[in-house]
């Protein structure tokens, strides 16, 4: 465990967020997980439906496959409970090696066809749950990091930041995501600390398996080619491990295409990359004004 890499997760409780985990448990990280799921899950699935997900069965799942899960409660809406998380990191083991931004608000109306002001006004959370929250835990992960001349922050974001999906609220934190990894990228200049985001293909989460149990020929091809949420696990871990792990300092990278690149399957498939449909990520300006 001493010479393990420490690790946090954010909104690990399912979803993208819980593969990421668990495949760095199967890397043998320490694994810090955060959610508000601890042990009973109250999310609902986009047909009303309950959907499990729970920091301990994610946690447990990390031990299991050869890593440690340490679960922290957390609602990344409350800057305080933010700040015990990295307290509680820093007073287990004063340093962080990698953290992984993957809490997202998901609004049960997220995915519907409707234009932004047919849709509750809360949909816009995802502006504070999946990007004010990535700021925040970044700003705090650099405290660890920064000394120690050594770290890794990873974004999970999609073809969203430039393609028109789900809607103004989810395209701008996915836009904002990706600018946020170019930019601390230039802040953490020489300091050994690696800033990008990743454009994840269609994900196989426990939403999508309802969606396509619920309407199966609308969802057929989705589940054919969707990625096991581990796969951007072991890409973010690919990515810190390479010799050209400072090349990649803010840019934002399709899941598909750096994986080939690096040698990563997902389960010894190769997935497509999304990019002559859906668009390219923007390159990285070197513009820099003060």
């Amino acid at each position: 465990m001493a010479d393990s890499k420490i690790a946090l997760v954010t909104g690990a409780s399912r979803g993208v967020g819980a593969g990421i985990a668990r495949a760095l448990g199967s890397l043998g990280y320490v694994v810090y997980i955060t959610g508000r799921s601890l042990n009973v899950s109250d999310a609902i699935a986009w047909d009303g439906s309950p959907l499990g997900g729970t920091l301990m069965e994610t946690a447990q799942a990390i031990t299991e496959a050869g890593g440690t899960g340490i679960p922290l409660p957390c609602d990344h809406s409350n800057d305080d409970q933010v700040a015990q998380v990295f307290e509680t990191i820093k007073q287990d083991h004063s340093r962080l090696d990698m953290l992984i931004n993957s809490a997202t608000h998901i609004h049960p109306q997220l995915i519907e066809a409707k234009p932004f002001w047919e849709k509750e006004l809360a949909a816009q959370n995802i502006l504070d749950v999946g990007l004010r929250s990535a700021y925040v835990a970044s700003w705090h992960a650099a405290q660890l990091m920064v000394p120690n001349h050594s770290g890794f922050i990873g974004f999970v974001s999609s073809f969203g930041g430039t393609c028109y999906m789900h809607g103004p609220g989810y395209g701008a934190q996915k836009a904002g995501l990706d600018k946020m990894a170019h930019d601390m990228a230039h802040d953490f200049k020489d300091t050994g600390i690696v800033s990008l985001s990743l454009w994840l293909g269609p994900q196989l989460t426990e939403r999508a398996k309802v969606a396509a149990a619920n309407n199966p020929e609308q969802y057929k091809d989705f589940i054919a080619a969707a990625e096991n949420p581990e796969f951007g696990g072991y890409i973010f871990d690919a990515i810190d491990r390479s010799e050209n792990r400072e090349n990649y300092s803010g840019e934002t990278l399709i899941a598909a295409e750096i994986a080939k690149e690096l040698g990563i399957t997902d389960n010894g498939h190769e997935r497509p990359s999304y990019r002559e449909m859906l668009g390219s990520p923007r390159a990285k300006n070197p513009a820099v004004i003060y």
